[in-house]
C-alpha cells in the first residue's frame, strides 16, 4: 500500500506522533521537578535544620525518581523501536494517544503519593503505571502489524513487570503505605530477565 492510499485511508505520518510524544515526555518529566516543594512554613536557621528538611522530603523524592526512571525507560523504549512503520494507522494512533494521555495524568499521581500516605495515593499511582503499560503494549501491537514485522520486541517484560510491580505496590500499600514504592525497584530486573528470556527462545 503506498503512502497516498495509506493517508486516505486514515493513516498518519509516524514522525508526527514521535514529536508529539517527544513533547508530552519533556513536558511530563518537567512538570514532575516541580511537584518537590518544601513546605510554605520552613525556614531553617542552620544547615543542619536545612537538611532535616530536606530529609522530611524522602518520600517525595523517592516518587519522583522512580517516576522519572519509569518515563525515561517508557521514551527510550519507543526511541529505540526498530519496526516503527513509516505511516501509522488510525489503531497506532490511538494508542500513542491513549498512552500520552496517561503520561500527563503522572505528574499528579506522583504529587498524590509523594504527599499522602495512604493506600489509595498508592493505588492512584499504580494504575497510572497499568494504564501505562498496558497503552505501552498496544503501540507495541499495532506498531507490528502496521510494520509487517513479527520477529519485533513488543516490551511483553518490561511491561509486564511494570503491571507485576504496581499490582505489588498496591498489595503493600494495604499493610505498608511507607514501603509501597519500593515494589518498582523490581522493574530493575528487567534487563537481566530479557537475557534469560532470549536465551530460552
Amino acid at each position: 500500500m503506498s503512502d497516498a492510499v495509506k493517508q486516505a485511508a486514515g493513516f498518519v505520518p509516524t514522525r508526527r506522533l514521535e514529536a508529539l510524544t517527544d513533547a508530552v515526555f519533556a513536558f511530563a518529566m518537567t512538570l514532575l521537578v516541580l511537584n518537590i516543594e518544601l513546605p510554605n512554613d520552613f525556614d531553617p536557621k542552620t544547615t543542619h535544620a536545612f537538611l532535616q528538611g530536606l530529609a522530611g522530603l524522602s518520600d517525595t523524592f523517592i516518587a519522583y525518581l522512580i517516576t522519572f526512571l519509569v518515563l525515561v525507560a517508557f521514551w527510550s523504549g519507543r526511541a529505540q523501536a526498530t519496526y516503527e512503520p513509516e505511516m501509522a494507522s488510525a489503531s497506532y494512533a490511538r494508542a500513542t494517544l491513549f498512552h500520552l494521555l496517561w503520561v500527563t495524568v503522572l505528574p499528579f499521581s506522583m504529587l498524590a503519593v509523594s504527599r499522602y500516605n495512604v493506600a489509595g495515593a498508592v493505588w492512584l499511582y499504580g494504575a497510572n503505571m497499568i494504564l501505562l503499560a498496558v497503552t505501552g503494549i498496544l503501540i507495541s501491537h499495532a506498531a507490528k502489524r502496521d510494520s509487517g514485522r513479527d520477529d519485533a520486541s513488543d516490551g511483553r517484560i518490561e511491561f509486564g513487570l511494570l503491571i507485576a510491580s504496581a499490582v505489588l505496590s498496591m498489595l503493600v500499600s494495604l499493610a505498608s503505605p511507607d514501603y509501597a514504592m519500593l515494589a518498582y525497584l523490581l522493574n530493575i530486573a528487567a534487563p537481566f530477565m530479557r537475557r534469560v528470556a532470549g536465551r530460552g527462545s
